[in-house]
Order: structure tokens, then C-alpha cells, then sequence
């Protein structure tokens, strides 16, 4: 009965371990000679070029949604003017972040998962230590550093698209100039809103990259696991990107605001 009621709590102390093993194992193949940076190249055209359109389109529709959603109530307090400045502070703290990191652990934490899952299935990864090759150097380390790098890119991009679109949400109804809404949406953002969010953006991507690979390189052997693989990478990525948002906004409270 003892061990029934326990087993649960023991799987996730050894799971704890073996990803502490693993992050201790990437630490290490980091600082080791013979980076390879072709790799790194080629994720980090998968992981941004690729997820361009995508992010392009959620940055305007957020910007929009948000602006068309927001007026009514400012207009009811005599405060349109305010438009700009709520929504560059709303996209470049929270909104932009979230959302695209959000997007980003749904297509690449998964693509991730999957690509590693079906090279352990089909022994790929075995072949490359049988060989003298280091798997974790040369498939896990360049797709971390490829997504703590490209994630906040695609954040900023989104972030530049929301403001667009709340420009043109704004303009639509109140006639507002683009000079005049871009520089009311600046004029309110100051050092303490844009560098959490991009920290926030980098530990996300590590997050994000450091679940794919975890999840592809521990899938049973057997096609379902390499489904089974992107499927967890997939949420344990999309609840990574929650908890961090939430210690890292705490912090910041601390540090900005106490």
C-alpha cells in the first residue's frame, strides 16, 4: 500500500534527477571545444525564418484585438488618448511574450520532440555515440542556444506588428496620425518594461528548447512514442512558459517596484 501511494512521488524524483542529469550534461557540452555552428545556423533558420508568418500574424491581430477591445471603456472615461501608451506597455510586458512563446512551444517544441524521437527510434542517435560523435553537442545544444536566440527576435517582431495594428485599429475610429500614436505608444515605455520581457523571451526559448530535446532523446523505442514525444514536449513546454512568466514577473515586482 506504502509504495502504491508513494510510487508517484518517486517517478517524479527520478524524472527531476534524470533532467537535472541532462541540463548538468548540456552545461557541459556548452563550454566544449568544436561547437557546431552549422547546425546552429540551420536550426535557427527552422526555428525563426520559419515561424515568421505566423508570429507577423499574431503581433497585428493582438494589436488590434486589444486596441478594439480597450476603446470602448476609455471612451467612456474620457481617456482615448491613453490608447498608444496601454497598449505598447500590455504587448511589449506581457502580451507578446506569452503568446508568441505560447505559439513557438506548439510548433517548435514539438517539431523538436518529433525530429529527436524518430532519430532515437530508428537509432540514429545510438549510431552517432557507436561512432565516437556526441549527440548531446552536436542535436541539443545548437537548438537551445537556436531557440534562447530566435524567441526573442520573433518577440520583438511581434511586438513592433502589435503596435502597428493598434495603430490601425486606432486610426480607424479616431483619425489618430501614425507620428503622433507611435510616439504616445514610446513615450511610456521605459528601461524596466522592455529588459524583464526580453529575459522573459530568452528563458522561455531555453525552456522551450531544452523540453523538445528532453522529450526526443528519452521516447521509447516504437513509432507511438515519437507522437507521445512531441505531444509532451509540447505541454510541458506551454506550462514552463506559465511558471517562468510568473517567477519572473514576481521578481520584477520586487526589484522595480519595491
Amino acid at each position: 500500500m506504502a509504495i502504491t501511494i508513494f510510487s508517484p512521488v518517486t517517478r517524479a524524483l527520478e524524472t527531476l534527477g534524470d533532467n537535472a542529469y541532462f541540463f548538468k550534461s548540456i552545461i557541459r557540452n556548452t563550454f566544449r571545444k568544436g561547437f557546431e555552428w552549422n547546425e546552429f545556423y540551420r536550426q535557427c533558420y527552422n526555428t525563426g525564418y520559419k515561424s515568421i508568418g505566423i508570429t507577423l500574424l499574431t503581433g497585428f491581430i493582438l494589436g488590434i484585438v486589444l486596441t478594439l477591445q480597450s476603446q470602448p471603456t476609455l471612451k467612456d472615461f474620457g481617456a482615448e488618448s491613453f490608447i498608444p501608451g496601454m497598449v505598447s506597455i500590455s504587448v511589449f510586458r506581457e502580451i507578446c511574450p506569452v503568446i508568441i512563446a505560447l505559439i513557438c512551444a506548439g510548433k517548435i517544441a514539438s517539431g523538436i520532440g518529433a525530429e529527436l524521437g524518430s532519430m532515437n527510434v530508428t537509432e540514429q542517435i545510438d549510431a552517432m555515440e557507436v561512432s565516437g560523435a556526441n549527440p548531446v553537442q552536436f542535436l541539443v545544444v545548437p537548438r537551445i542556444f537556436a531557440c534562447m536566440l530566435m524567441i526573442p527576435l520573433l518577440t520583438i517582431i511581434a511586438d513592433a506588428l502589435a503596435i502597428f495594428g493598434g495603430y490601425m485599429a486606432t486610426n480607424l475610429s479616431e483619425g489618430m496620425t501614425f507620428k503622433l500614436f507611435f510616439t504616445k505608444a514610446f513615450s511610456v515605455l521605459e528601461f524596466s518594461d522592455i529588459v524583464p520581457a526580453v529575459i522573459k523571451s530568452v528563458l522561455f526559448g531555453l525552456a522551450i528548447g531544452f523540453t523538445g530535446c528532453w522529450n526526443g532523446f528519452n521516447s521509447t523505442h516504437g513509432t507511438e512514442s515519437v507522437g507521445r514525444a512531441a505531444n509532451k514536449a509540447v505541454v510541458t513546454a506551454s506550462v514552463a512558459v506559465i511558471v517562468i512568466d510568473v517567477i519572473v514577473v514576481q521578481i520584477t515586482s520586487w526589484v522595480v517596484y519595491s
